[in-house]
């Protein structure tokens, strides 16, 4: 069984693999092909996002004292200012100049937010809590994220029981949408899925490159 860790840093990574998987259509100019994987980042990120504002954050919060509120807060406006571009984005036309700008402010600060939890708010909350109390954790995201919408609210309140509420009244609409959405297809995912494999971005190691190079 995972732990809260290894579950969020999956989810992370299989953010980035989308991401990739975005620029290599966005580079052979295939229009289609990038609206696919946008539509399976948003998919994600939506979910992943919610999930940690439902199971995680309120950990943080319990078990952290007042420096968990801080990074529980701060976390929360990070997500709601992507959740805000991923609902711009929707507006917008895949391929077009602004759509791939905006993508790419997204993830430029998604991955400083995802480095901030591997590298501080995880680090400091499992070893509190313990590893069984983590994997049980690990589980409930797992679950939530099954309920959860599947495309950014912004307007719905970040924390529970208010953002729990709302956000499972909006999932079964959501999910009449993107029946009718198209995203990748199997064959896509299934190659997704096989990079993902050799995946390990290492967060602290990255940020220490990234910050060398300043």
């Amino acid at each position: 069984m995972s732990t809260l860790f290894e579950s969020i840093k999956e989810d992370h990574e299989e953010m980035y693999e989308y991401h990739d998987q975005y620029n290599r259509a966005r580079d052979r100019d295939d229009v289609d092909a990038q609206a696919r994987w946008a539509r399976q980042l948003t998919w994600e990120i939506a979910r992943h996002a919610v999930g940690e504002e439902i199971v995680v954050y309120p950990l943080m919060e319990k078990h952290l004292g007042d420096e968990g509120k801080k990074l529980a807060d701060h976390d929360r406006e990070e997500h709601h200012s992507v959740k805000e571009q991923l609902y711009k984005l929707e507006s917008l036309q895949p391929g077009s100049e602004e759509y791939h700008t905006l993508v790419t402010i997204m993830m430029k600060s998604l991955h400083h937010h995802n480095d901030d939890e591997e590298i501080k708010d995880l680090p400091m909350l499992e070893p509190i809590i313990g590893e069984q109390a983590s994997k049980d954790a690990a589980l409930s995201f797992k679950k939530t994220k099954k309920l959860v919408p599947t495309r950014t609210h912004p307007s719905i309140p970040n924390q529970p029981p208010f953002e729990t509420l709302l956000g499972f009244l909006e999932a079964p609409i959501d999910k009449i949408k993107d029946y009718f959405t198209s995203f990748p297809t199997s064959e896509e995912m299934q190659g997704a899925k096989e990079e993902l494999k050799h995946r390990d971005h290492d967060a602290a190691e990255g940020r220490a490159a990234a910050t060398a190079t300043r």
